[in-house]
């Protein structure tokens, strides 16, 4: 077969992953959601999280429409080529789009799996792992469907058009279709700040009224935040996460297609990322197949459950690489596959380290519950001891993907070679994104059923079943962000790495010598940016869970009976006021984020840029991990208490574990997952401004 017929797959690809999407989300909404109280706590948190996001995207838009005009502008001075406004502008439609479908299908689910859930445990996994897959699925669908367009029409225009002067077919195509990513950038960011900064001020505003303040349980239908707090886990945990893994999942494509024209390696280079990408829709629809799980309501078996689908997808993958591999490259370099290996590989033990650092079935988990018995204090301060060590495992295993894809596929003798190899490695640990993204967009919905089941008070054994699912939920939301962490680290490597070339194609020599001051400069303020993002963010959530909490305390004494159960609370007040912060909050970390790549390529040069991308790909790739598992950890350990040990719920100790819990929110849901992005995100920007700023540095 040739490359030229294997690329058909790729749309091909596309209509399967969107056609099985759409599959799932019509057996999803065949089913009933259940008693009157059920539709009407369901129907509240639909119109809150598509009220939030039809304000978000509108602003958003406002933000799309200046930076297209910007970029028309500077192809119109040959700084770009003209195609490059319409891709920035398809790139962050599509991943809107793809954040948007799933968070419709999910929160159409979360009264659906409770009311499964009614029936028995693996009745309500089915509906939440399906609603969860509909997200994965629209994710790479989408995805492959937006590089199918631009690669077919780029194709089709530079066969009976004039090429750009020095640049052959293919690296124009690839040279283009690099700068579409900023635009999936950009919508990812804008999405996962706003819906971290909605999702966890409701959360925080919640738990330390409801819980710490007036000791009711988690969900209470009396809590004036518990709709506003259901309504973030859509915004935040599902189109957020969508927007950015769409992102990781095009850059890491695109990226490694630059790179194969840097490699030599021409349309068979660029051939393998995608194609990979359609082996993963075909390997991770069998993989959906492979989830279900008995009536045991523990998290080893449901974890196991969904264990099956990825790890029988990824096997899958493994195989089928191999052929791709050999009949599009040949067995001379039949080390390419090794490297695929390495970022599946690598994938699954990020994915097992973060479950390890986070589960309550281990020990760091546990030591933090142990702790909970001498306050708050100890809960804060074990939680980051533990958030820290976690660091070490992912790091390593990054290193040794990088290293063993850089000189199995070559590298010892053709750096562009092994260049080729660490964005390769990158496509194959996201070639399983259909089924692992399912595994993290499960969370939310099970966690919204959870709510749904508490506020109509359905019976206890129906609760401890979507507790169960709820508890799997936090460790696969925390797996999640490890691989969403793991993958941006690589694909921001292969992403400087295009940029590099980018600056070569211009012409342009640089001095990358350590030695050089302007590469010193750019590291440290590289180093810098993760921390001052993440500032901004966490200060963002405080302010807004500032507000919630007056208003929540507000509701309780001015409504007479709410304590009793007798009123009603407002909760469409705490929406607006969620609403309102996170729109407002989201826009200065997004400007520093666009901003600094710009302002230290011109100002300090562009060396002073390949540093700062360089240093905040190190610093960032860490903190994001820190974060994420300090706050998966308090988290389960709250959970783990409320399960009946060190007191349950109520007790001194589970009060201290709530605190922990509050303040690992911003850490795992806002500002962790935001530095995916962030790291992204700013060699887009150096990638698409690269001509600009070579043109207009201060240092020629």
């Amino acid at each position: 077969m040739s490359d030229f017929n294997l690329l058909y797959l790729v749309p091909l690809g596309s209509i399967l992953a969107l056609a099985f999407a759409a599959f799932l989300a019509f057996r999803i909404l065949r089913l009933d959601e259940g008693t009157d109280k059920m539709k009407e706590i369901a129907l509240a948190v639909k119109v809150g999280a598509r009220a939030y996001l039809r304000r978000q995207y509108f602003g958003v838009s406002i933000f799309f429409a200046v930076v297209f005009f910007i970029l028309l502008g500077l192809s119109f001075k040959n700084y770009l080529p003209i195609f490059v406004p319409f891709a920035f502008l398809t790139g962050g439609f599509f991943s809107g789009l793809a954040g948007y479908i799933g968070m419709i299908v999910a929160t159409n689910s979360s009264a659906r799996t409770a009311n499964e859930a009614r029936k028995s445990l693996n009745s309500g996994l089915k509906v939440a792992f399906s609603s969860g897959a509909v997200m994965g699925m629209v994710v790479v669908g989408l995805g492959l469907l937006d590089l199918s367009i631009w690669y077919f029409l780029l194709d089709w225009y530079y066969t009976n058009h004039s090429l750009p002067a020095g640049m052959d077919k293919i690296g124009a195509i690839t040279s283009t279709m690099l700068c579409f990513g900023m635009g999936a950038s950009s919508q990812a960011l804008f999405a996962r700040v706003g819906g971290g900064i909605f999702t966890k001020a409701a959360d925080v505003g919640a738990d330390l009224v409801g819980k710490v303040e007036v000791g009711i349980p988690e969900d209470d239908p009396r809590n004036p935040a518990v709709i506003a707090d259901n309504v973030g886990d859509n915004v935040g945990d599902v189109a957020g996460m969508g927007a950015d893994l769409y992102e990781s999942y095009v850059g890491s494509i695109v990226a490694t297609m630059a790179l194969a024209v840097a490699a030599g390696l021409g349309i068979s280079g660029i051939t393998i990322p995608l194609v990979m990408a359609a082996v993963g829709v075909v390997a991770s629809i069998i993989g959906t197949f492979f989830v279900r799980s008995g009536e045991k309501a523990e998290q080893g078996t449901l974890l196991w459950a969904l264990r099956r689908g990825v790890f029988s997808s990824a096997l899958i993958i493994a195989v089928c690489s191999y052929f791709v591999i050999r009949f599009t490259l040949g067995l001379e370099h039949i080390g390419v596959y090794w490297s695929i290996l390495s970022g599946l590989i690598t994938g699954i033990l990020i994915g097992l380290s973060t479950e390890f650092f986070t589960s309550d079935r281990y020990r760091p988990t546990r030591s933090i519950c142990f702790s909970s018995q001498t306050g708050p204090a100890t809960v804060i301060i074990s939680g980051l001891g533990i958030g820290m060590l976690s660091t070490a495992v992912p790091v390593v295993v990054v290193v040794a993907a990088i290293l063993i894809s850089f000189y199995v596929s070559g590298g010892a003798s053709n750096f562009n070679m092994g260049l080729y190899g660490v964005g390769i490695s990158a496509v194959g640990m996201l070639s399983t994104l259909g089924i692992t993204l399912a595994t993290d967009a499960y969370g939310p919905v099970a966690d919204n059923a959870g709510g749904n089941a508490e506020m109509s008070g359905l019976g206890p054994e129906i609760r401890k079943r979507t507790d169960a699912l709820d508890s799997l939920g936090n460790t696969t939301a925390a797996t999640g962000k490890g691989f969403a962490i793991g993958s941006a680290a690589l694909t921001a490597l292969a992403l400087i790495a295009a940029y590099k070339d980018q600056i070569d194609i211009l012409g342009k020599e640089m001095d990358l010598s350590l030695m050089n001051p302007r590469i010193i400069c750019g590291l440290f303020m590289g180093g810098m940016l993760p921390f001052l993002f993440s500032a901004l963010t966490m200060g963002a959530v405080g302010r807004a869970a500032s507000k919630v909490v007056v208003e929540v305390r507000r509701q309780f004494r001015e409504i007479k009976g709410l304590m009793e159960g007798k009123s009603k609370p407002d909760y469409a007040t705490c929406v607006k006021i969620v609403t309102a912060a996170a729109q407002k909050e989201m826009i200065l970390p997004a400007l520093v984020a666009i901003c600094a790549p710009l302002i230290v390529g011109i100002f300090i040069g562009i060396e002073a840029g390949v540093g700062l991308l360089v240093g905040s790909l190190v610093s960032g790739f860490v903190l994001a991990v820190m974060m994420a598992n300090s706050g998966g950890a308090w988290d389960n350990a709250k959970k783990y208490i409320e399960g009946g040990e060190y007191g349950g719920k109520g007790s001194l100790p589970h009060k201290a574990a709530v605190v922990g819990d509050t303040v690992g929110d911003p850490f795992k849901d806002t500002a962790g997952p935001s530095l995916n992005i962030l790291i992204k995100l700013m060699s887009m920007v150096s990638i698409v401004f690269a001509s600009f700023v070579v043109a207009n540095t201060f240092f020629k």
